[in-house]
């Protein structure tokens, strides 16, 4: 089996993948949010500690299995560099206790086999990687090359939903709770947001934009009760999904993709994937969808992606492993 170890930045993950099958063994997760909440966002020095503490707990479920282990797949890069150091440290000793190669991976990678945790990986297609930390349009050739085609100016799409939480009040992280409120809104017509960059031919998302929109309507408010959140995050979920599928239609009418997939924290956002659905059935394109507990951050997608690269024996040795916070290169193991 391949381990998959994921610490890139608030949850703490590790899981077990059959080589043979797909299988997935076992999957332990521990999310840090409820620590992080109190401060309205993830703190580092917060991130680090707890991860020293459930990285450890969690290598409890995997003992029964360590004979069995073939190779350690950890999550190298893109991250909070406090985090990353700490799975990757696990890693190394795992290496070295048990003998067996050291994988790294790309944690951008690992979603996009988020699609494929139960099958075998099929390219060419289109990704839309929406989280926390990134907004991305990707073209996989049929060589499993990776060009990025569209990212954002600016804030990325799950993380103005956890900012425009914040103004109003409410509960880190911001997604789930966003359109939990857009679903009670009574008055959908009250606020009417502009969609960014709608008339830009540029192939760009920004929405630093339509967080000012936000704030000042939240401004004019006589006070921020339940209604008035619940109208404000219904018009702000709408303008938000709607700049995605508008600068996404522009790049299918382009590429016209035969299968297209959408991963990351953000992907499990219900507005989002109906708008992608209609988008694609428009374009005549198969839509892949990760599994919603698989959305998230996870180590599951680390071992997927690290078993492509374990057929290819692509190794790094303890001290050619090292961590980044920014990601280097996004290329797809064959």
């Amino acid at each position: 089996m391949i381990l998959g170890i994921e610490s890139s930045c608030d949850d703490s993950s590790l899981a077990l993948l059959s080589c043979e099958n797909l299988e997935l063994v076992l999957h332990k997760k521990i999310s840090q949010e409820s620590e992080h909440a109190v401060f309205g966002g993830v703190v580092p020095e917060l991130a680090a500690r707890l991860h020293t503490k459930a990285l450890p707990a969690l290598l409890e479920y995997i003992k029964p299995y360590l004979k069995r282990i073939k190779a350690v797949a950890v999550t190298c890069e893109p991250g909070l560099s406090v985090s990353l150091i700490s799975g990757v440290s696990m890693a190394k000793a795992l290496h070295i206790s048990l003998g067996v190669p050291l994988i790294g991976v790309n944690h951008l990678v690992g979603h996009v086999y988020s699609l494929f945790l139960d099958r075998k990986a099929d390219f060419p297609m289109g990704i839309l990687l929406v989280s926390g930390g990134h907004t991305l349009v990707l073209d996989i050739d049929e060589n499993a090359k990776i060009s990025v085609l569209a990212s954002t100016g600016d804030d990325s799409f799950g993380e103005s939903f956890d900012k425009v939480a914040k103004m109003l009040g409410l509960a880190y992280p911001g997604g789930a709770i966003i359109s939990s409120y857009a679903q009670k809104c009574q008055n959908k017509t009250r606020f009417n947001f502009t969609i960014p960059l709608l008339h830009d031919k540029r192939l760009e998302y920004s929405f630093s934009g339509l967080k000012n929109q936000v704030r000042l309507a939240i401004e004019n408010l006589d006070s921020i009760n339940e209604t008035n959140i619940a109208d404000i995050a219904y018009a702000f979920e709408q303008t938000a999904c709607s700049h995605i599928a508008d600068k996404l239609q522009k790049i299918f009418a382009i590429k016209k993709w035969r299968k297209f997939g959408v991963v990351g924290g953000a992907s499990a956002n219900l507005i989002l994937r109906a708008r992608l659905e209609k988008i694609c059935a428009k374009f005549d394109s198969q839509l892949f969808l990760a599994p919603l507990q698989f959305c998230s951050d996870n180590a599951a997608m680390i071992a997927r992606a690290g078993l492509e690269k374990y057929k290819k024996a692509e190794f790094l040795s303890h001290q050619e492993l090292q961590i980044s916070p920014k990601s280097k290169e996004i290329l797809i193991p064959c």
